[in-house]
């Protein structure tokens, strides 16, 4: 059956206005909602691109007006019609087609719908694994299809940009090798290769560095990602990348392209200029005033040292946390002098998720200090505290004594929280910060070993080279992380391109050379043929759609994502399989 019957859309439901009036049209869409004033039906038909009003008058086409009765909410439906004003005290200002309606003469109604298990309306209360459920009906609100427009935008802006910088668009493989790179791996069974397994890439690390060697000297890719990890709101089991490697390059020509690129996505999106360079910051020194490395700069609440102050303090707490290598830091809430001693308990259980023992006070009131640490500390220790916080009357200076480690975490976390209690957080705000100067390596206590602290592959800065075999964890690598309003958006590094160099950050990570064979045998072999030097980044598209839309939980700006058990509501994914595909793949199950 030819439902169309010939009919030709004119334009979509967001494009007539005054302009087109005394004019024929045909809309063709979803019904938004539809009202009977006593003989007059009006529809709101709503497409991708906004919402049309349309009139069936009795008078005026009296087959349609009577087919419309038939018609009800998220009915399929195409009209023709006149376009006309509305009368006068009738537009509606919140409509881009607020001015003019569409007087029908015939209506189709290519298909019908039942009763939704909600509205199709941006402000519902309905839970979200029931949209998710019905993921094809929450796509249809207006706010979802313009965060997905929005991504599209996103993506083109980034392809035009870079390819009149030289960047070739090129595709690497989905089924790959498993490589340790931090994550678990997605593992896909072989068929044809019994026992084998591909490995889904968590990143196209290794083969964007192949295609440096190989002479592709500029390459990009919007890539899809596969991550086997605990999930949250800001974190998904399958993930899209923009991915970008240069050869001949240092950090600096790659944090520029990658700067000129973001810079040109909020000019377009958000109107906004960034006329200077982002600022940059050094690991350490985000660490030391922010307590992360991704710090949000949009709010002040530092974190200050004071272990000199304290070091012979007769506060226990405090002391034998120095004695033990610790430190003592505090934040100076400035305004918190009104919370009570509940609100300032419930802060105390937010340090102590990160592993710090507990959180020490002191309240300035104007009549002195309020603190359970009076007793114990000195006048002088006291005022030399609040010299160095910059405490005045109303304020509350919070305190964590710990390894550096656990007073950072904390305090980084304690920072958040007050930030959004005090209302100091601008969301209208955009703060890039540079961060560079990454330890190359971390030891992980566990296992007994190093381990890279961005990926194997980074390269040490040359000045630092020496101290791999004296001072491993005192080496700096060439990376550098892109962060923005408190997340980081982007990392790369400048990769290593010789074998001998490869070589020794293997062996300092504890990969031997029968090891290294066997995982990275193919970049080892390739490093040997004329690697150029080379570095690159990758920018997380879904957390900067989800910064760009203003929307906290990433699962907003995917079109059909995973719940936080990994899994796909709609389809039931995953699922079992059939005993005879597992007896193909030569796959036994463990029901045990």
């Amino acid at each position: 059956m030819d439902y169309l019957d010939g009919w030709k859309r004119t334009g979509s439901c967001n494009s007539l206005n005054k302009s087109h009036v005394g004019q024929q049209a045909v809309l063709m869409g979803w019904v938004q909602r539809r009202r009977d004033h006593g003989g007059v039906i009006f529809i709101d038909l709503r497409d991708r691109e906004g919402i049309t009003q349309v009139v069936f008058n009795p008078e005026y086409a009296p087959q349609s007006h009577k087919k419309a009765h038939e018609i009800r909410n998220e009915y399929v439906i195409a009209v023709r019609g006149k376009v006309c004003l509305r009368p006068e005290g009738m537009a509606n200002p919140n409509l881009a087609t607020g001015e003019i309606e569409l007087m029908v003469e015939e209506v189709k109604i290519l298909n019908q719908a039942k009763n939704t298990p909600f509205q199709i309306e941006d402000q519902i209360d309905t839970a979200e694994d029931v949209r998710l459920r019905y993921r094809y009906l929450d796509l249809r609100r207006p706010v979802l299809q313009k965060i997905l427009m929005l991504r599209h935008r996103v993506c083109q802006q980034v392809r035009r940009y870079l390819d009149q910088l030289g960047f070739l668009e090129i595709e690497t493989p989905v089924l790959t090798k498993s490589t340790p790179e931090g994550a678990r791996d997605y593992l896909v069974p072989s068929r044809l290769n019994p026992h084998s397994f591909y490995a889904l890439p968590q990143s196209p690390q290794l083969f964007k560095q192949i295609l440096m060697v190989s002479g592709y000297d500029r390459y990009f890719q919007i890539v899809k990602c596969f991550r086997d990890e605990d999930l949250r709101a800001d974190r998904q089991p399958e993930f899209t990348q923009i991915d970008l490697e240069m050869s001949f390059v240092e950090r600096e020509d790659v944090m520029q392209v990658v700067e000129g690129m973001v810079k040109e996505i909020f000019q377009r999106e958000k109107q906004l200029t960034f006329s200077n360079p982002f600022p940059r910051m050094t690991y350490q020194e985000a660490m030391s005033r922010y307590g992360v490395d991704r710090p949000d700069t949009r709010f002040g609440l530092e974190l200050v040292d004071i272990t000199d102050l304290v070091r012979n303090s007769q506060f226990k707490v405090f002391a034998e946390a120095i004695q033990k290598g610790g430190q003592v830091k505090g934040i100076n809430g400035q305004g918190c002098g009104s919370l009570s001693r509940s609100e300032i308990d419930d802060l105390a259980k937010v340090v102590q998720i990160y592993g710090a023992k507990g959180l020490a006070w002191i309240k300035i009131n104007p009549d002195g200090i309020q603190s359970p640490l009076k007793k114990f500390l000195s006048e002088e220790e006291i005022a030399n505290i609040k010299t160095r916080m910059k405490a005045k009357v109303g304020d509350v200076i919070f305190f964590v004594a710990d390894a550096p480690s656990v007073v950072a975490a904390s305090l980084g976390a304690l920072r958040l929280t007050l930030g959004q209690k005090l209302n100091l957080i601008d969301p209208n705000r955009y703060d890039f910060l540079w961060v560079t100067d990454f330890p190359l390596l971390e030891y992980d206590s566990q296992e007994g070993r190093y381990v890279a602290m961005h990926h194997p592959f980074t390269a040490p800065m040359v000045e630092d080279i020496s101290l791999l075999e004296t001072d491993p964890l005192k080496v700096r690598a060439q990376a550098y992380d892109l962060v923005l309003n408190g997340q980081e958006i982007g990392g790369g590094s400048i990769r290593i391109h010789t074998r001998q160099m490869q070589a020794k950050l293997f062996d300092k990570l504890g990969i031997g050379e029968e090891e290294a064979r066997q995982k990275f045998g193919f970049l080892m072999d390739a490093l040997e043929y004329g690697a150029p030097p080379h570095g690159g980044l990758a920018l997380g598209l879904d957390r900067l759609i989800m910064i760009l839309a203003g929307t906290s939980s990433i699962r907003d700006v995917i079109a059909f994502p995973k719940t936080q058990k990994a899994t796909c509501l709609m389809t039931n994914a995953p699922s079992e399989i059939r005993p005879e595909q597992l007896k193909e793949l030569r796959i036994k199950l463990d029901h045990s």
